[in-house]
Order: structure tokens, then sequence, then C-alpha cells
């Protein structure tokens, strides 16, 4: 990424910092919080299969869907000055469990009249291949 190209676009810190409100919905329980940030045609792409915005949101519908979670080694590429695709590692624990699960994240998020919204995840387990 040219230094230019970074000056159109959105900085890593501001949608990581995004993503993580995304992370914080999810132990919270917040499926309105996280329908917040999501597009209203989100998709999502997950080892259990797809999933559209109500499908993301109604996994909390029973409360906290995570523990915690760590968010590492992330990178940004601009796709336009209105869109970005972040990618990371997350480590977490699903609530009720001890265990720590890995995958590796991409979340593509686009600029509208209201603000950065969260268009598109695809989560793949880390397999250590």
């Amino acid at each position: 990424m040219t230094e230019q190209k970074a000056a159109e676009g959105p900085h890593l810190a501001d949608i990581l910092a995004l993503e993580t409100k995304v992370w914080e919905a999810l132990v919270s329980g917040d499926p309105e919080a996280d329908g917040r940030l999501l597009s209203e045609d989100f998709l999502g792409v997950y080892p259990s299969g797809f999933s559209d915005k109500a499908g993301h949101c109604g996994q909390l519908k029973d409360g906290p869907l995570m523990a915690r979670y760590r968010l590492s080694d992330a990178q940004l590429r601009i796709i336009t000055a209105r869109a970005a695709l972040l990618s990371y590692r997350a480590r977490y624990c699903a609530a009720g469990s001890g265990q720590w699960q890995v995958m590796l994240i991409s979340s593509l998020w686009e600029q509208g009249a209201a603000g950065w919204i969260n268009t598109f995840s695809q989560d793949t387990p880390e397999t250590g291949a």
C-alpha cells in the first residue's frame, strides 16, 4: 500500500476499533449493538455455512456468544477510499467454554451516509498446516 493510497482511505486503528465493537457485542450478548455495525445485506461466510444479518444478530438472542477474545496481526487493505478489507487473527473462548480457539478473519467495511458498516466477513479456522 502506498502512502498516497493510505491517506485516501481509512486507517487501520479506526477500522479495527469498529471490528472490536462487533466482538464486544458478541461478549455482551447485545444483538442491537451488533446490528448497528452490519449492513442490511451483510454476508457472513463461516465454517458452519452462510449467514445474513439476521443470522449474525440472532446468535445473541440467548445471551453472549463469546467469553473472551484477543485480536492480533491486523492488516488493512484499502480497496477504495470508501471500502477497506480488515484481516486479522482472533483467539477466543466461546461462552461457557474455557478452550481457546483461533480463526483468521477478513471483514469488508464500507463507508456510507451513516458511517462505516461491515458488509462481509469470512472466518477461516487456523489449522497450522
